[in-house]
């Protein structure tokens, strides 16, 4: 994988550290404490120092990259990874980078962002995306629902991500909706059960012998 697509992972790598440069230009206008995270109602409740949010935060994410890449590439059935999943794994994290970063400096310069609305629609829009590539994930170790049902029958992992990449569209649609028209408190609902379903769709598979 590294060697393949080497070129846009040094491109993702550096989208990813450009909010760092972003945040040294605007380094005297920025408050020494920077909201780094928000409730599901859209309000703080949690706050970092200048630097940390400046320079930890986009090492953590690279951090994160290459850590998925790695691993990613070490899977004993690589060859089974198709070059649009690959790319969708490599440029989750730079664009999401990218969003919460212009967020968060929006936010620490005094800008008005209505948080409950724009993380619904970015997460559901993340989990639409996943759920269209779902389907056409073929059995690894890496990527998909790695679980013993769908890791020992090929049958069944095609027919539990062909579920859940249904399921995942869906509930991402759901969950963008929220954002609009309220209902936050369902998120972490609606989650659990793109988890939860396709774990027992699976396990019925095999009940059944696939």
């Amino acid at each position: 994988m590294i060697k393949k697509h080497w070129k846009l992972l040094i491109i993702t790598s550096i989208i990813i550290l450009l909010p760092m440069l972003v945040g040294v230009i605007l380094w005297d206008q920025l408050p020494e404490q920077i909201p780094t995270h928000w409730n599901a109602d859209g309000d703080v409740d949690s706050w970092s120092s200048k630097a940390f949010a400046v320079f930890g935060l986009s090492g953590i994410l690279l951090g994160a990259q290459w850590l998925c890449t790695l691993g990613t590439a070490a899977d004993p059935k690589k060859a089974n990874h198709s070059d649009k999943i690959l790319q969708l794994v490599l440029w989750i994290i730079p664009v999401l980078s990218v969003v919460l970063y212009t967020i968060t400096y929006a936010v620490a310069l005094g800008k008005e962002v209505r948080m409950e609305i724009i993380m619904p629609v970015l997460m559901g829009l993340i989990f639409t995306i996943i759920g269209n590539y779902l389907p056409k994930c073929k059995q690894n170790y890496t990527i998909g629902i790695k679980i013993p049902w769908t890791l020992n029958s090929e049958e069944n992992w095609n027919k539990t991500h062909r579920f859940a990449g249904r399921l995942w569209l869906v509930c991402g649609i759901v969950i963008m909706l929220t954002g609009f028209f309220g209902g936050s408190w369902s998120f972490f609902g609606i989650v659990l059960l793109m988890v939860l379903a396709p774990f027992a769709y699976s396990y019925l598979l095999h009940r059944k012998g696939m």
